[in-house]
């Protein structure tokens, strides 16, 4: 059986239905490397964590709501799949 730190540090594994997420599962969620996910948190594109004790934590709901509001796949705007031929 493998250990908690094992288990957090696997991001490739389906996630939980968990609503706190370590970095490496938020950026994951989101489907971006952390590198991308660091520069969106700073930029406010992505929220900032919660703090619990020691951990940091993003809030799943949060980062649906971020995530919706990123630009682009709305289909009234027709997105770049769509090509007329």
């Amino acid at each position: 059986m493998a250990s908690v730190a094992a288990r957090e540090r696997n991001t490739a594994c389906p996630l939980p239905p968990i609503r706190g997420l370590n970095r490496e599962q938020a950026s994951a969620y989101v489907g971006i490397s952390t590198t991308l996910f660091d520069e969106m948190v700073k930029d406010g594109r992505m929220p900032k964590p919660k703090r619990a004790n020691g951990r940091t934590l993003w809030d799943r709901h949060q980062l649906d709501r971020a995530f919706d509001r990123l630009p682009g796949g709305d289909v009234e705007d027709g997105g770049e799949w769509d090509v007329e031929v």
